[in-house]
């Protein structure tokens, strides 16, 4: 049965540690604690404050380095909306807020209209556009009838044909009804489902819709989650279910104007026991019974705490350098691999700032590792003015890592090429991003592993790696987690 006046700790501030205080104490938990190593919370929801100038004015505004957007498959987030009392814009944007208008532009500069007939018309343009249109209803019919169960939140049992969680759909939209939508559980057997293990290229060649990597490269490899070649196709049909990549195909998108990282901020305020911050963990011991954290806050005094139990929403690669791990853990969390994705948010020489959002898709492919794949313009109205954030992915499985410097002068090259010089970098990093595993590693069913771990030793596992490296899923696979073992 469990008990709520339990002490637990939660290992991490980011979206997924505060999601599982914020559903702790929704049912009625009140002794935890909430341990950050950084001095902020929101993890890779990071939005800097930069002055900017137009027309002679200066103001301060927000930026973004990780998290941008949302839709209306963000059932959790929603919930943190509300509970923290900040709310986003869109789909529909009033001027001055932040919108996600964008372009496609080729590696030489010129403007690309990929998924326009009448531009640069052609009839094997039209014949393809044709083509993609009728594998995208065929994807979608797929993934309702073929591939049924698969959209539902993380990764129980999809290697062996089965599935189980809480329902990601939304009543009305893509034949989602009241009984499987958010946040039902739903349960299930669908032999087809252990498709999913095959990386996402595979999944498409089988099913003869390959075409429809053309739309959903964009909002993934772009973003930072990897390549089609190497991914398991269950991260990316499950992050990108059809309704959330009809939204993001129709614009009908999601921003928050003071950040995404504000939403953290929001929550972390309403907390009754906000997150302590710049408080390392550096070691967990286990004893029978028990949970032992030693941390070390920034004055370098490290203090040993007892608890009831422990929740690690931090990466699990790391926690066996640092815990007691046993020999299950560590043969598990090893195999965990990850993203290099690097980003800077950067100004232009005068009247030489991208005005719109892009894509430059001819970069997201493993032949172009380390070249800029997207950038992202967040301010309409500041016009040639606006700072641009521009990001890359450095790694890809078989090949040599690019190296981090290398990176950054091949961004800045690009964009010179595609007209967009850059004058000075604000902010620059390289982040652990979307950790996941092979599509061996998924075939050979790693989350039904790692799902027999819950609970053991008093430890439960949340965080990115349970769903995926997103938002919504992070935040939603607290939700699960805290409502099943809590």
């Amino acid at each position: 049965m469990p008990n709520n006046k339990e002490r637990v700790c939660i290992i991490g501030g980011g979206p997924a540690g505060l999601s599982c205080a914020m559903y702790l104490e929704k049912k009625g938990y009140e002794n935890y604690k909430i341990y950050e190593k950084l001095n902020k919370v929101g993890g890779k929801a990071w939005s800097p404050k930069l002055k900017v100038k137009h027309n002679g004015v200066e103001e301060e505004k927000s930026f973004e380095t990780g998290a941008i957007m949302g839709a209306i498959t963000y059932h959790a987030v929603s919930e943190m909306e509300e509970f923290g009392g900040y709310y986003h814009s869109g789909p529909d944007f009033k001027p001055g807020e932040p919108n996600m208008r964008r372009e496609f532009r080729k590696t030489t500069g010129e403007i690309d209209h990929p998924f326009e007939p009448k531009v640069n018309f052609s009839f094997g343009k039209l014949f393809g556009l044709l083509k993609l249109k009728k594998q995208m209803k065929k994807l979608n019919q797929l993934m309702q009838t073929k591939y049924k169960g698969y959209d539902c939140y993380g990764h129980i049992g999809v290697a062996k044909g089965e599935y189980f969680g809480i329902s990601k759909g939304v009543d009305g939209y893509c034949g989602a009804t009241k009984e499987d939508s958010f946040p039902n559980y739903v349960k299930g057997t669908n032999p087809n489902l252990k498709d999913l293990a095959l990386p996402f290229a595979e999944f498409c060649k089988i099913n003869g819709v390959e075409e429809v990597q053309r739309i959903w490269i964009a909002p993934f490899t772009s973003f930072g989650y990897g390549f089609f070649d190497e991914i398991p196709a269950a991260l990316v049909m499950k992050y990108l279910d059809v309704t959330t990549a009809l939204e993001f195909v129709n614009m009908k998108l999601w921003t928050w104007k003071d950040g995404t990282q504000e939403i953290y901020e929001s929550v972390n305020r309403k907390l009754k026991h906000p997150a302590i911050l710049e408080t390392e963990v550096v070691k967990v011991e286990r004893p029978e019974g028990k949970v032992l954290v030693t941390t070390k806050g920034k004055n370098g005094k490290e203090v040993t705490e007892e608890f009831d139990k422990l929740i690690v929403t931090t990466p699990l690669d790391y926690f066996i350098n640092y815990a007691d791990a046993t020999k299950e853990e560590k043969e598990l969390f090893s195999k965990i691999i990850h993203e290099r994705y690097i980003d800077y948010i950067a100004t232009f020489e005068e009247g030489k700032s991208p005005n719109i959002s892009g894509y430059l898709v001819e970069n997201m492919v493993p032949e172009r590792l380390g070249h800029a794949m997207v950038y992202y313009n967040r301010w309409q109205y500041l016009d040639r003015d606006c700072p641009a954030t521009v990001y890359a992915l450095a790694n890809h499985t078989g090949t040599p890592d690019v190296d981090y410097d290398v990176v950054m002068k091949t961004m800045d090259e690009d964009m010179k090429k595609v007209g967009f010089p850059i004058k000075e970098k604000h902010f620059a990093q390289e982040v652990y991003y979307c950790p996941h595993v092979s599509s061996q590693d998924y075939q050979d069913g790693w989350y039904d592993k790692l799902e027999a771990l819950q609970g053991t030793k008093n430890t439960y596992y949340a965080g990115e790696i349970i769903s995926f490296g997103d938002m919504e899923d992070t935040c939603a696979a607290s939700k699960d987690i805290v409502g099943r073992f809590f």
